[in-house]
C-alpha cells in the first residue's frame, strides 16, 4: 500500500517549488553583487571579526567558490534548509494526530510502521528538486557572470548535503512521534537544529571545545570544503546516513507503542 506516499509527495510538490524560486532569486542577488565584491574584498574582509569566518567556515571570498559557499550556501543551505526539513519532518507525524486523522489513517489496513516510513520516503520530492534545481541555478547564474564552478564540486555539494538534511528531517521525525502538539513539535525541532548548528560553529572557533562539534550534524556536511577545495567526505555523509536510519527507528518504535 503506497497510498500514503503518494498523498504525501504530492503535498511537497508546491513546497519544493517555492524554495527553488527563493533560491533563484537569492541567487541572482548573491551573483549580482559578486564583481563589486571582488573588488572591494579587502574592505569587505576588514569588515568582519576574524573569529566570524572561523565559526562559519568562510575561505577565499574572492573567489566565485568561496563566495558562493558563504553567502548562499553556509548559511540558507545548512541552516535555513536544514529548518524547513525539521519542521517539515515535525509534522509528518503530528499534523495527523493533532488534526484527528490519524485514527481515520489506521483504520485502514496499514501498520504503524508502513505509515511513518511513507511519510519519510515522501521527502524524496523536496530533495530531489531542489537538489536537480538549484544546482543548475547557481551554475547557470556563475557562467551569466563571466565565472564558473567545477560542475562535480558543485554536484557533490548538493548530494552530500542529502544526508545531513535528512538528519534534520529525522530530529523533527523523533519530535513528531514524542510531542503531541504539533506546534510545539514543529518550534521543538527548529530550535534544535538551530542550536545544533550554532554550537557546531561556536566549538569551531576555540580548539578547547571543538570536540562538542562532533556531536552536530552539521559538523559532518562542509559546504566550502566541498566547492573551494574539492574535498568529498564520503565517510562523513555514510555516518549522516546512519544517524537518520536510526532516528527513524526510535520514531518508528515510539510511534508503534504510543496511544493515540
Amino acid at each position: 500500500m503506497t497510498a500514503i506516499l503518494r498523498l504525501e509527495s504530492r503535498k511537497r510538490v508546491r513546497g519544493s517549488v517555492i524554495l527553488v524560486v527563493v533560491f533563484a532569486l537569492l541567487s541572482a542577488l548573491y551573483f549580482s553583487m559578486f564583481p563589486g565584491v571582488q573588488e572591494e574584498m579587502d574592505v569587505f574582509e576588514e569588515a568582519f571579526p576574524e573569529f566570524m569566518f572561523d565559526m562559519f567556515g568562510i575561505e577565499e571570498l574572492h573567489t566565485i567558490e568561496g563566495f558562493i559557499a558563504a553567502e548562499i550556501y553556509s548559511f540558507f543551505w545548512a541552516l535555513l534548509l536544514a529548518v524547513y526539513f525539521a519542521y517539515v519532518g515535525a509534522g509528518l507525524i503530528a499534523a495527523d494526530v493533532a488534526e484527528r486523522r490519524m485514527d481515520l489513517i489506521l483504520s485502514n489496513p496499514v501498520s504503524r510502521e508502513s505509515v511513518v516510513l511513507q511519510k519519510v520516503a515522501a521527502l524524496w520530492v523536496p530533495l530531489v528538486v531542489l537538489n536537480v534545481a538549484v544546482p543548475i541555478v547557481v551554475y547557470v547564474g556563475a557562467l551569466a557572470i563571466g565565472e564558473s564552478f567545477n560542475p562535480v564540486a558543485l554536484a557533490m555539494t548538493h548530494l552530500l548535503s542529502i544526508p545531513y538534511l535528512l538528519v534534520c528531517a529525522g530530529i523533527g521525525l523523533v519530535a513528531s512521534v514524542v510531542l503531541d502538539r504539533v506546534r510545539t513539535a514543529r518550534a521543538t525541532a527548529l530550535v534544535l537544529v538551530f542550536v545544533l548548528w550554532l554550537v557546531e560553529g561556536v566549538s569551531s572557533v576555540d580548539p578547547d571545545y571543538e570536540w562538542i562539534g562532533a556531536f552536530t550534524p552539521s559538523r559532518y556536511y562542509d559546504q566550502t570544503a566541498i566547492l573551494v577545495h574539492e574535498e568529498y567526505a564520503l565517510g562523513d555523509a555514510g555516518l549522516l546516513l546512519v544517524v537518520f536510519v536510526v532516528l527513524v527507528g526510535i520514531a518508528v518504535l515510539l510511534f508503534t507503542r504510543r496511544d493515540i
